[in-house]
């Protein structure tokens, strides 16, 4: 038994949901200061998710599937716009993608009839990927009460076990410099903790952005150079570089 569990961890230390990116089924943060287009990260991980397609152009997808997001700062024809871009830029079809957008005008992680509505949902589509952005719209506690972060925490795992799901919240970073991306995240040491991928950008003064990996299981990818691009009309991430570390 016990060699049949330790062949089970290492299966699921290198089972990739997105390779190099998020882990499977791994629930997680992709973290960075206002408009280090974080959305846009994670809405190119629900299309490639949805579709099959490599995120970024470059990073296979290992586990394909449905995809459910909810973006609180964005009316749905803004969703569905960038939602589109993507879509153009592979050369897909919006119409056969895999996705479903949250219509709901709040969804509150905090309040127990809304958590009821979200785990309704969850298990009606049984998605593969859940995106929530941002984190800061989707409560009203305490970002810095670790007691009340955990709680809210805690039934985001609990979604995510529940689901074999991953889980993928944008959150907000503060401006202060810190050794590790991770603890610039705002509001207690308990939300860089709670991850098992996470993802961290950060936006020059040219509008390159940076991009940083990081896994409870798995080794970090190196840094990237992304830029929001615009090709005859259609927004989107590249990759520009590969940083060696």
């Amino acid at each position: 038994n016990d060699s049949k569990m330790a062949c089970s961890v290492r299966a699921s230390c290198e089972s990739w949901l997105i390779e190099s990116l998020w882990l499977e089924n791994a629930a997680g943060i992709i973290g960075g200061q206002p408009k280090c287009c974080k959305s846009w990260l994670g809405l190119d991980m629900a299309v490639s998710v949805a579709s099959n397609t490599p995120c970024l152009n470059r990073f296979p997808v290992k586990s394909g599937g449905r995809a459910l997001v909810y973006l609180a700062e964005d009316a749905v024809d803004q969703v569905q716009n960038r939602v589109q871009c993507i879509c153009n830029n592979r050369n897909l079809s919006i119409h056969s993608l895999d996705l479903v957008v949250i219509t709901a005008p709040t969804v509150r992680l905090d309040d127990e009839w809304d958590q009821k509505r979200l785990c309704s949902t969850m298990e009606h589509l049984k998605p593969k990927l859940l995106l929530l952005d941002p984190l800061v719209r989707l409560h009203r506690l305490d970002e810095n009460n670790a007691r009340d972060i955990a709680g809210l925490l805690g039934f985001l795992r609990e979604i995510q076990r529940k689901s074999q799901c991953a889980v993928v919240i944008a959150h907000h970073a503060s401006k202060r410099a810190c050794a590790r991306p991770g603890q610039g995240l705002r509001g207690t040491s308990d939300l860089h903790a709670f991850g098992d991928s996470n993802l961290y950008l950060s936006r020059d003064i040219d509008d390159i952005i940076e991009l940083v990996t990081e896994h409870r299981s798995a080794p970090a990818h190196a840094p990237l150079k992304l830029r929001l691009q615009n090709t005859e009309g259609t927004t989107h991430l590249d990759v520009i570089e590969t940083l060696t570390t």
